[in-house]
């Protein structure tokens, strides 16, 4: 007998009985799981949006394995340290004792253990004792965000060695694309008919159908724009304003400038964001929320700008902190309002208190974005929302427009430069000191930066305009009430729009005509239009507004609708209205 198997010789199994202290099935939940034990298969992948409840399905899964004895042993893959002690706590819950400490030159673990967490990372160092460990006894490995499995070509190999054995392999993905050729593991690929390879799911729930179900809470855009100025290393001064067109180097630097701690805007937009949190918690009392920092330096500077707003200190979580588990479970179960983390809270991290987040850091990629506002959506009660404020920056825009959008992972096609800093999540994990590269590497100093409301993205829809913080206007948004239904938010959105709009039309003395619009105000406006034709077109046909606007893509041309010109735009509104004629013939 091998020294696994002899060390596991009486573990604890659950019963059913076990799953009295579990929470019950949400119809998702129970449909993929339904499913699951209908194929009876060897590997099964469940897309699922981030906040929907993937742990909770996945350890059903589990414990119903195991009482069948069709297992006789779990391994839980996850990308994080503290991942590993999340689902140990929540595997606990419902009667399966994970151990989330096993190390690789342990070999072993007690008998007490139904089965062990590990990091891809670890697997990756030692996938010859994980194989052993597999095939020792009749093992489910839970993969936790399975895309990382293709972080490195390394890690994808030790994977497949370690767990090539396993009895059943059941990933779990909430962002199941990546944007390059390496591979997943265990994961099942189909010719797209476009020339290239694409990840095929057995189980899918988005965002859209999360939210129409109340599994995940609507998300409110708060988008910041401003005056930028730095110097160069050669002592040159250069402006620029964020949410205007810029180049792409413009853009860059001026981005840096507006993360930059010392300048204004990040004060500004911070205490935009307590202001909207002490609104959320009028309804939500232990409402928290969080900052995604760049980098160690910056996460300690806005916390200090935090307690000069708030008067309280804020909770920092640092990628190299040992304590940093502690942290987070301490912040979850508090009621402190601010977390500031260096991006290791983006991914999987379960605080369902958070519900008001300030996006600043300079990574642009789908994943890393949908991962960051993944820890803002999960829903307890219904009516609960989210807010997110963030720079007006075009990457940012689109993705915050096209939330429902659906994404899979694709082989032999060139993958589209979605951001500044193609950086992948593995490259977040680890300690950096350094501000994120944005551009050109040469250094410069802030001069000025200084932050405007520029408007609220909300269910692929644009609301407000440029306005001074701490304005009536940036109030009105500001002020939301904390809890509200997807429709009621929609609703309050365009009546505040509209009022502002009729302010505007009174102040300029003319209540019967309309103002002259600038270039900015006339590209608004079609914008609008636009997202208001989508979601027409949404409610006729049910296609997410992220499928629509990329068809619309698709047939026009151009960029995304953040980056799009007027004319693209006009485009695009005539294109919607010929599909709506057409289909009424």
């Amino acid at each position: 007998m091998s020294t696994f198997a002899a060390s596991h010789l009486s573990p604890s199994y659950p019963d059913r009985a076990a799953w009295g202290t579990a929470p019950k099935l949400r119809a998702w939940q129970q449909e993929a799981f339904d499913l699951y034990f209908h194929r009876e298969p060897r590997d099964f992948l469940t897309v699922a949006t981030p906040g929907a409840g993937k742990t909770t399905y996945a350890l059903r899964i589990a414990s119903e394995l195991l009482a069948r004895g069709a297992i006789r042993a779990v391994t839980i893959v996850t990308p994080t340290e503290h991942l590993k002690r999340q689902w140990a706590d929540a595997a606990g819950r419902v009667g399966i004792s994970i151990d989330p400490e096993f190390k690789n030159s342990q070999g072993t673990t007690s008998r007490d253990y139904t089965g062990v967490a590990v990091t891809y990372a670890q697997v990756a160092m030692h996938p010859a004792l994980h194989r052993a460990r597999t095939e020792a006894r009749k093992t489910l490995v839970i993969f936790d965000e399975l895309h990382h499995a293709g972080d490195a070509k390394s890690w994808g190999d030790g994977v497949r060695e370690a767990f090539e054995p396993a009895t059943r392999r059941l990933g779990l993905t909430g962002t199941p694309f990546r944007s390059d050729d390496n591979p997943i593991p265990f994961v099942t690929y189909a010719e797209d008919g476009d020339g290239g390879q694409r990840s095929v799911s057995d189980y899918s729930y988005g965002y859209g159908p999360a939210l129409a179900d109340g599994v995940v809470r609507p998300v409110i855009f708060l988008a910041y724009a401003g005056e930028m100025k730095w110097r160069t290393r050669a002592g040159d001064e250069i402006a620029a304003t964020l949410g205007t067109p810029l180049t792409k180097d413009q853009l860059s630097q001026a981005w840096r400038a507006a993360l930059d701690p010392k300048g204004d805007w990040i004060r500004q937009v911070l205490s935009a964001a307590d202001r909207r949190l002490t609104e959320v918690r009028r309804g939500v009392p232990d409402a928290g929320g969080l900052v995604i920092a760049s980098d160690h330096e910056a996460a300690r500077a806005y916390a200090r700008h935090l307690r000069a707003i708030t008067g309280e200190g804020a909770t920092i979580v640092l990628s190299d902190d040992p304590g940093a588990s502690k942290k987070i479970k301490h912040f979850t179960a508090s009621g402190d309002r601010w977390l500031v983390a260096v991006r290791m809270v983006s991914e999987g991290v379960d605080i369902p208190r958070l519900c008001v987040g300030v996006y600043a850091t300079s990574i642009s990629t789908p994943l890393f974005f949908a991962q960051a506002v993944g820890r803002f959506v999960r829903a307890r009660k219904r009516g609960e929302t989210a807010s997110v404020f963030l720079p007006s920056v075009p990457t940012l825009m689109g993705l915050a427009g096209e939330m429902e959008a659906e994404r899979d992972h694709v082989l032999g096609k060139r993958q589209q430069d979605d951001g500044l800093d193609d950086s992948l999540l593995e490259q977040a994990q680890r300690k950096k000191d350094n501000p994120d590269v944005l551009g050109d590497e040469l250094p410069f100093e802030t001069v000025e930066a200084s932050a405007t409301f520029d408007r609220v993205l909300f269910d692929g829809g644009e609301f407000g305009t440029a306005a001074a913080p701490g304005s009536p206007e940036e109030e009105d948004f500001i002020g939301l009430p904390g809890l509200l239904e997807p429709d009621q938010v929609a609703h309050i959105l365009r009546k505040r729009q509209a009022d502002q709009q009729a302010a505007r039309r009174r102040k300029v003395g003319t209540p019967e005509a309309e103002p002259v619009r600038s270039p900015h105000e006339e590209l608004a406006e079609l914008r609008k239009e636009l997202n208001g034709l989508v979601g027409a077109w949404n409610h006729r046909t049910g296609q997410p507004h992220g499928v629509i606007h990329s068809d619309l893509r698709r047939a026009c041309g151009g960029p995304l609708l953040a980056q799009a010109t007027a004319e693209q735009v006009r485009e695009r509104i005539e294109t919607i209205r010929k599909w709506a004629t057409q289909r009424s013939r």
